[in-house]
């Protein structure tokens, strides 16, 4: 049968009008979750002097690791230094003269009464550590957070290593504050400046245990990723009614974690990386759960834990 010219004009105007209202399907989501986060905890303490530089690097050898986790106190002359004690502990340091540093010294030890030059000259890692048999003994101090950051950074430009992330805890209690630490928002200052200048601020998670270190942080920066630190029983809901925001991740001792805990971190839209996994079984009953990384020890034991 023949059509007329109206016709097929008719036919051809319904076609396209049919084409241009035809649903046009989603594209799909391009978007992938982050990858699993594993963190080198203070470096690689269980493989060399904790919260050193040669740590550091060692932590970065390990093609998994993304994120160096490190501690910080102040310095007399208002450093950032790189120590999970705001003094020299007895556990691992040594006096200038080599003798080891008594427990009853530290209170004269601290590090916020010391400037960082003094401080280099105390060895925090020839005594080795009893607890991590594995750890390798050298001679070497507390760095400065910009010293440790610059050698990393200059280690992974000239070794085409992907650039790191970095978690950084601000070491605080309130039984702490004017006497072994700064008050929180002058600690939280002075590390928002160095993240600045170090050019790592986009690549740096700020953590804490006290509360009000967590909502200082917030009030002075609160674009900067962050880290609630949980080492109490007291629960998910009483934890996180401590704070007045949500934080970017929450980061209990690893034995709280189980599925309740991650549903309702998740359901928060937070991230959940628990401290500190040292344990293969563990790495992998955690992995199961769902938690979205790992702060370990042990950085040559990741391997083994994602086979």
């Amino acid at each position: 049968m023949r059509l007329s010219l109206f016709s097929l004009l008719t036919l051809a105007l319904l076609s396209l009008w049919a084409c241009q209202t035809e649903p046009q399907s989603m594209p799909e989501s391009t978007s992938t979750p982050p990858p699993f986060d594993w963190q080198g905890h203070r470096g690689a303490r269980g493989l060399l002097p904790e919260n050193t530089i040669p740590a550091f690097l060692k932590a970065l050898e390990f093609p998994q690791v993304r994120t160096l986790e490190l501690d910080l106190a102040v310095s007399k002359d208002q450093i950032l230094i790189v120590s999970h004690d705001p003094w020299l502990s007895h556990h691992i340091s040594s006096h200038p003269d080599g003798q080891p540093v008594l427990r009853e010294e530290e209170d004269q030890l601290r590090i916020l009464e010391m400037t960082y030059e003094a401080l280099k000259a105390y060895d925090c890692g020839l005594r080795g550590n009893a607890r991590f048999p594995e750890q390798q003994p050298m001679a070497v101090h507390k760095p400065s957070l910009k010293d440790m950051v610059t050698t990393v950074e200059d280690f992974c430009k000239k070794n085409s290593h992907p650039l790191p992330l970095y978690n950084i805890e601000i070491k605080s209690r309130p039984e702490w504050y004017d006497s072994l630490v700064p008050p929180p928002a002058a600690f939280v200052q002075l590390l928002l400046q160095d993240l600045q200048a170090l050019g790592i601020k986009d690549r740096s998670c700020v953590q804490s245990f006290d509360p009000e270190v967590m909502r200082e942080l917030h009030r002075q920066d609160a674009t900067q990723t962050n880290a609630f630190l949980i080492e109490n029983l007291e629960g998910f809901d009483k934890n996180m009614a401590k704070l007045d925001f949500t934080p970017s991740i929450y980061s209990p001792y690893f034995m709280f974690v189980d599925s309740s805990l991650v549903q309702q971190v998740h359901q928060r839209g937070m991230q959940l990386i628990p401290w500190t996994v040292n344990e293969v079984p563990q790495m992998k009953q955690l992995m199961e759960l769902g938690v979205d990384g790992i702060i370990t020890d042990y950085p040559n034991r990741i391997a083994e834990a994602i086979q």
